[in-house]
């Protein structure tokens, strides 16, 4: 008799790997670590509906239009369409991903709307499921009443429910009446640094991530604008990766910051080999988020022991 299978689903799980999603690198390597205790499948993201159940895990993909699924916003109607069309995909892919009747457990990162299909799925299977709640679940749709109904709803029918932060974890018990477990984000990562990280300046600085209002790449670029002369003397280079909406502003104070003679240089996405090399040559990660959880890049500097430069309000006292 065939072993049951894990359905994960998620809009998260990486279509490239140009290092655009770098929270689907996380989902694809939780994915096929998962893969090497049960038969694993997945759900994930695509410019156009398609299978390919080959390979270690077989993938799904939901036509999830053209745009990141993160940039779409249920108050702008105009998006309406698109989110629309986006979720009957995503449904109609969890329920083929498990038309031979062998997935028994629904794995949903995160709650909306991969809980959304999970429930669905398992109302119609007798299948299990659980969820992995995300900040953007609790912290920004909880705000929308009916989206607000619909976490809790998808919460409480669960099997168990995870969230990657311990505040969202608290937030998301308050808001859904259940109790979540606290599950980290990470991923695999092998760089070897080839030099130990500073303990006393210059040092080398990292930001890595979303240019987007959430991230605070726009307050790192008023920080870097207002460090003195004898701030410099401490900095040897100050490395900034990433990209997203906030790309114009990003490099228009880097240009400016160049032409000041700072040492500030700008990368795009990185790839996994990129990122395993930017950190590894790293002394420091910058991570200055107006609002997180404990984001993937958090477990990646733990990885490379990395200390983390925050703002006061993201730390907890004694962690």
């Amino acid at each position: 008799m065939s072993r049951p299978v894990i359905l994960v689903v998620s809009t998260s799980y990486p279509y490239t790997a140009n290092g655009s999603e770098a929270a689907g690198a996380f989902v694809a390597d939780f994915a096929h670590a998962l893969a090497r205790y049960a038969p694993v499948r997945v759900v994930g993201p695509g410019p156009i509906e398609t299978a390919d159940p080959s390979g270690d895990v077989p993938t799904w993909r939901f036509a999830a239009g053209s745009r990141p699924l993160s940039l779409l916003s249920p108050l702008k109607p105009w998006h309406w369409p698109v989110i629309i069309g986006a979720l009957r995909s995503l449904r109609r892919q969890v329920f083929a991903a498990a038309a031979d009747g062998r997935v028994g457990h629904v794995h949903a990162l995160w709650v909306l709307p991969s809980g959304w299909a999970a429930r669905a799925l398992a109302r119609a299977t007798g299948a299990t499921y659980s969820v992995w709640a995300l900040g953007s679940d609790i912290w920004s749709l909880g705000r929308l009443p009916v989206a607000r109904s619909l976490l809790r709803a998808i919460s409480r029918e669960a099997s168990i429910v995870y969230a990657d932060g311990l505040q969202l974890a608290q937030d998301a018990e308050a808001l859904t009446g259940r109790q979540f477990a606290f599950m980290p984000s990470c991923r695999s990562l092998d760089g070897i640094r080839k030099r130990p990280v500073a303990e006393a300046p210059p040092y080398r600085l990292l930001f890595l991530g979303r240019w987007h209002p959430n991230k605070g790449v726009d307050l790192l670029m008023d920080a870097l604008a207002a460090l003195r002369e004898e701030d410099w003397i401490r900095i040897q280079d100050v490395h900034i990766a990433g990209g997203g909406s906030l790309r114009p502003l990003v490099e228009e104070r880097v240009t400016m910051l160049q032409s000041a003679g700072r040492p500030v240089r700008l990368s795009g996405f990185l790839d996994r080999e990129a990122a395993q090399n930017a950190l590894a040559e790293s002394d420091r990660l910058l991570l200055p988020s107006r609002i997180e959880s404990i984001p993937v890049v958090f477990s990646d500097a733990l990885s490379y022991g990395l200390p983390v430069m925050t703002q006061r309000f993201l730390l907890r006292s004694g962690r």
